[in-house]
């Protein structure tokens, strides 16, 4: 082999140890996390899942939840993400709304979160501020809503505020998941 051969030969030997050692580097580095560091990352508080009311008349009622507060944002509730939905069916009356989350709460398996109506075809819903509150109970979950008893179209209610869980969700269709929230108070 002549000296020119050797020197492209070797050179291309260093490239793909060191590119080698740049991928097994990368992939060290991007190994997963240990579970304490993965729990440093984790959520503070989340509300998800999709549920059907119990209603005996037959109406059509879903409620289905994407709220999530980041780790970063613990102390401030009102940093949560995501959006909620829920629709009213009955025949050919009905309609919908989807929520962009505002506020979410939660202790042990019960979540409040609001928000603000961004999509809707009911008049009434347009713009206004709605909360739900979920109780996650394996012995049946349960759900409330503000507009049980504030009109969205002139009642202003503020974030993470809702009514108590009196509605029962139809059995087999709620899976409603709760991440506690905990508030971590001040030591000085």
């Amino acid at each position: 082999m002549n000296r020119r051969t050797k020197i492209v030969a070797v050179a291309a030997a260093v490239l793909l140890t060191l590119g080698a050692g740049g991928i097994a580097a990368a992939s060290v580095d991007e190994a997963p996390a240990p579970a304490a560091a993965r729990a440093a990352v984790s959520e503070a508080a989340a509300l998800t899942g999709t549920a059907k009311l119990y209603r005996p008349a037959g109406d059509d009622i879903t409620f289905t939840f994407d709220a999530h507060l980041a780790e970063k944002d613990r102390q401030d509730p009102m940093k949560a993400t995501g959006t909620f939905r829920f629709s009213h069916y009955k025949g050919d009356w009905g309609g919908y709304a989807k929520v962009k989350v505002d506020c979410l709460t939660t202790g042990g398996k019960v979540a409040v979160v609001s928000g603000v109506v961004v999509e809707t075809d009911v008049k009434e819903f347009k713009k206004a501020r709605v909360g739900v509150t979920v109780h996650d109970d394996a012995n049946g979950d349960r759900l409330g809503y503000t507009w049980m008893t504030a009109d969205p179209k002139k009642d202003k209610v503020p974030p993470c505020i809702s009514g108590a869980p009196f509605e029962k969700v139809k059995e087999g269709t709620g899976d409603f998941k709760v991440v506690p929230w905990e508030f971590v108070y001040p030591t000085e």
